[in-house]
């Protein structure tokens, strides 16, 4: 034991156990092997971190956009310039190959970092004016308060980069619990931040790190201090977080699972399709909610579309984080990979595994990329998220089926259109039931731009204007003149 890595909160500026000791084993999912010990934080935790982001947030409020956008950049800077060490961390924790995790997940994190530093000078309200005769009125835009912050297992250092960058950059305060099977990576955030909040003499509790389960999530989401819960997960963390909140009608931002349909229509370009969308679907092992993982294809290039993408599969290859001949890494734990592992063993009898559908090496949770033919649209595989490097394939017969077989899941975060005809593609951007419809593309997510669903896939934007106001509220103030 004496071996492990010991990680701890960071809660007002110091780094600590949990009051009680007690602790959580992290596992490298790349060997299936503990390497790390982190705090299993409890009430007396969780109320020490709250108390500490409400000192802080009175004197972050009123701090001038100028100030707020100086922390950002700092810590965009610093984020940049240890780039080998938080890559190191987050590749101890996921297993996903070091050089992808470097080239596709630090410049985006960086970049969203210094968009929020540039929209803490940007709030935006109507203009003043006399709306009625005699009285002038204004608006403001204000921070919540604390915020209550839970990021997942999937991209644990990108997705906390999207809950505490526009949340500071409001003026809100901070209280984020990592995952607990991916912690590493947002403790040293917070070593980072914490070190540039005392260099530039602001109140340490302005960003709180617990570690903990979901037991831990839930007192964060149920205390009485946050004015705002925002969670990044499955629909039923969501639930549970909707209703913990309720309770004192705290404001909820839910950015939960997916089930993205990808329609293939018979004028695409087959081999840029399949090349597009196999990326789309085994990257991260399928790890992400907005993944290419269930393709419609028009019944007359069905065969052929099937045929392609099992090649591809065969060709992609999973594996260990320094083999950079590799696409991606393992499931990140051994739950996600029995949950893989029992979709495909559950298959109908209808359904066809045209490639992979079985586990990589002996050690680890490695997944081979698959690909499932022969679905129908009442198949659990079909209606439920898989979160695993598994492509599933249906044929259609026109567009208004298309559109019936995309929109009846109960997901609806993002979707992909793949078709020459420019008319066709605007009427399905406008029939899909989805937050985000890509064109001959998918996956490729800006700052500029909101990522957000709708029905089951949650509520609130991350990202963009709309993910900043989100963590705004909005006061009318009237004066007579």
């Amino acid at each position: 034991m004496s071996d492990l890595r010991t990680l701890r909160n960071y809660i007002n500026g110091e780094f600590v156990d949990a009051a009680d000791g007690r602790t959580l084993d992290i596992v490298d999912p790349t060997t299936g092997e503990v390497y790390a010990t982190s705090p299993l934080s409890g009430a007396a935790d969780v109320d020490a971190a709250m108390a500490s982001a409400a000192a802080a947030f009175p004197v972050w409020r009123d701090a001038t956009p100028s100030t707020r956008q100086k922390l950002l950049l700092k810590i965009a800077d610093a984020v940049e310039a240890r780039a080998d060490e938080i890559v190191d961390a987050e590749v101890r924790n996921t297993g996903k190959p070091r050089a992808l995790t470097l080239s596709e997940e630090i410049g985006p994190m960086v970049d969203q970092i210094r968009f929020f530093a540039g929209a803490a000078r940007l709030l935006e309200g109507k203009a003043a004016g006399e709306y009625m005769d005699g009285m002038t009125s204004i608006i403001r835009r204000e921070p919540v308060g604390v915020c209550a912050q839970v990021a997942p297992w999937n991209y644990p250092m990108m997705m906390a980069v999207w809950k505490f960058a526009p949340a500071i950059a409001a003026g809100n305060t901070v209280v984020l619990k990592p995952s607990d099977t991916t912690p590493a990576s947002t403790v040293l955030l917070a070593e980072i931040i914490g070190g540039i909040l005392k260099e530039l003499e602001l109140p340490a509790g302005v960003f709180n790190v617990i570690c903990g389960d979901r037991e831990s999530g839930r007192l964060m989401v149920e205390h009485r201090t946050p004015a705002m819960a925002s969670i990044t997960g499955s629909v039923r963390a969501g639930i549970q977080v909707a209703e913990s909140a309720s309770k004192d009608v705290k404001r909820v931002h839910l950015e939960l699972g997916g089930k993205a349909p990808v329609v293939v229509f018979e004028d695409a370009d087959i081999a840029e399709a399949v090349e597009g969308i196999s990326v789309a679907g085994f990257f991260n092992a399928g790890q992400d909610c907005t993944a290419a993982t269930r393709v419609l294809v028009h019944e007359s290039i069905h065969d052929a579309f099937v045929e392609a993408l099992a090649k591809a599969a065969a060709e992609t290859r999973t594996g260990g984080v320094d083999d950079e001949d590799v696409l991606y890494g393992p499931l990140n734990n051994a739950n996600q990979l029995k949950q893989v592992v029992g979709f495909i063993e559950r298959l109908p009898a209808h359904a066809k595994v045209e490639a992979g559908g079985h586990q990589v090496g002996d050690k680890g949770y490695f997944y081979a990329p698959t690909v499932v033919s022969g679905l129908r649209q009442d198949d659990e595989i079909i209606q439920n998220e898989v979160f695993g490097p598994v492509i599933t394939v249906q044929k259609f017969t026109d567009e208004d089926q298309a559109v019936e077989y995309a929109n009846g899941v109960e997901y609806a975060l993002a979707s992909s259109v793949w078709t020459k005809d420019h008319a066709r593609a605007m009427r399905m951007s406008r029939r899909l039931d989805f937050g985000c419809v890509w064109i001959n593309t998918h996956i490729p997510l800006v700052a500029e731009m909101p990522h957000g669903g709708f029905k089951k896939s949650g509520y609130g934007k991350d990202l963009s204007s709309y993910g900043f106001e989100d963590y705004t509220r909005v006061k009318h103030v009237m004066t007579a003149i």
